[in-house]
């Protein structure tokens, strides 16, 4: 069997969420990738040639598992249930 990616992907299971990083540089990503570890638990990091030389990370976080001290901000900062996000022209 053979799988065909398209433009639109699988949306992450509820309470997850894919990140996509880019940077010129390979530790600029990581080191961006690791504060987002640092508030989140997480699947391990992928990563991949960017256009233009650059570096493109992708990783899964899980909203609903947060790590120590980012508890309680995560907690206070959630969105009320009903509400959505702008979302940006150049975003995917």
């Amino acid at each position: 069997m053979t799988t065909i990616e398209t433009d639109a992907e699988a949306l992450p299971p509820s309470g997850q969420a894919e990140v996509r990083i880019v940077a010129a540089a390979p530790e600029t990503a990581r080191a961006v990738a690791e504060v987002l570890r640092h508030c989140f638990a997480g699947a391990e990091q992928r990563s991949y040639p960017a256009p233009g030389g650059g570096t493109r990370l992708h990783l899964t976080v899980d909203t609903e598992t947060a790590a120590g001290p980012a508890r309680s901000w995560l907690t206070s900062s959630r969105s009320p249930v009903g509400s959505h996000t702008e979302t940006h022209a150049d975003e995917i």
